[in-house]
């Protein structure tokens, strides 16, 4: 036996089809989008890469996204496709540093959906959109037969407007940053993880999935121009949002792992599965870019809030080669690349 039977397979990123790794937050998703999407519409403001895209109708700048939700199981604890929707789409908003207002909705249905079933997804769409502050202002509706799709998914577009005039991006990030997350990793992917088929397992753990409006609102009321970037960390979790500031930045982003919360259970369903609690999904944490100064403030207006009770400082940038360095529990260093794709398929 020859020590290269012990070596790991080089990830293959040249696939022919789409994939589910292309949907997961990772290299591959990157790579379908540089190949396929950014070269047929390429602009100024889609090469940005935001989460959310500033434009300006006379005198006045909105912001605009669009995303799309498959989770499955639709139901899960902590939350539905629906809230998932509402809450992921005003998010998108938020981190950019603008006001959510309006919400589109588009639902695919499957044929043999239960009724009962729609009606409580609504509902709590409903109930989400109100807590937001957002309005419903149109939608669509369409069915395809048993077999061709999975119960629903739901496709919404959120418009809000830029009031505080200070744009979040992550371009903004400097060298000496200080950079926050807004509370304990992993909670969603965990959850929903523990409903899946086959891999069910008992856990107290809920999705975080909510709308943290009021926390990126909050740390630019407290901080202003000093709050450079914001990023919630969704597909691909915080590795993805740190790898993501980095190359819009240019800088080194020097990350203590130690300083990262996780929650026990999500850090012992982790070992159990082989997962890194860094790369699963969020639907309610932000990681945030502020000036070093800032940081202290920063760091106690968002401990005063319920979302915000275990924010933390994980570490700063600094000028060298646009990556992220993880200093270990064991004092060593690692580069915290992207994973080919997040290992948890139809997680938001």
């Amino acid at each position: 036996m020859n020590i290269e039977d012990f070596a790991c397979p080089v990830p293959n990123l040249h696939y022919e089809r789409v994939q589910m790794v292309h949907g997961a937050g990772g290299l591959a998703m990157a790579q379908l989008i540089d190949h396929i999407f950014l070269p047929a519409f390429a602009n100024p403001d889609l090469d940005l890469r935001e989460d959310a895209t500033l434009l300006s109708i006379g005198a006045e700048q909105i912001a605009i996204t669009t995303d799309s939700f498959v989770v499955d199981p639709l139901f899960f604890p902590g939350g539905d496709i629906g809230t998932l929707a509402v809450n992921g789409t005003v998010n998108d908003l938020a981190v950019r540093g603008a006001k959510p207002l309006y919400l589109t909705a588009g639902f695919i249905l499957e044929e043999g959906l239960a009724l009962e079933d729609l009606k409580r997804i609504v509902a709590s769409m409903s109930q989400a959109a109100r807590a937001a502050g957002v309005k419903w202002v149109a939608g669509d509706t369409k069915v395809v037969p048993n077999g061709k799709g999975d119960k629903v998914f739901i496709n919404t577009t959120g418009i809000g407007s830029l009031a505080t005039g200070n744009a979040l991006s992550c371009h903004n990030i400097k060298p000496g940053d200080a950079l926050l997350v807004s509370g304990c990793l992993g909670d969603h992917g965990i959850a929903v993880l523990a409903q899946r088929p086959g891999l069910q397992f008992d856990t107290k753990i809920e999705s975080d999935c909510a709308s943290v409006v009021n926390l990126v609102q909050a740390v630019q009321q407290a901080i202003g121009p000093d709050f450079h970037a914001c990023r919630d960390a969704t597909r691909g979790g915080l590795t993805a949002v740190l790898n993501e500031f980095a190359q819009a930045s240019g800088c080194s982003l020097n990350i203590e792992e130690s300083a990262i919360p996780v929650r026990p259970a999500v850090r012992s369903a982790c070992e159990m599965l082989g997962l890194d609690p860094f790369s699963i999904a969020n639907e309610g944490k932000i990681v945030l870019a502020v000036a070093q100064e800032a940081a202290e403030k920063a760091l106690a207006v968002l401990r005063v809030q319920t979302l915000g009770s275990d924010a933390a400082l994980i570490g700063k940038a600094t000028t060298g080669p646009a990556e992220v360095i993880l200093k270990t529990a064991f004092g060593t260093h690692r580069i915290l690349d992207l994973p080919v794709g997040e290992p948890l398929p139809r997680i938001c």
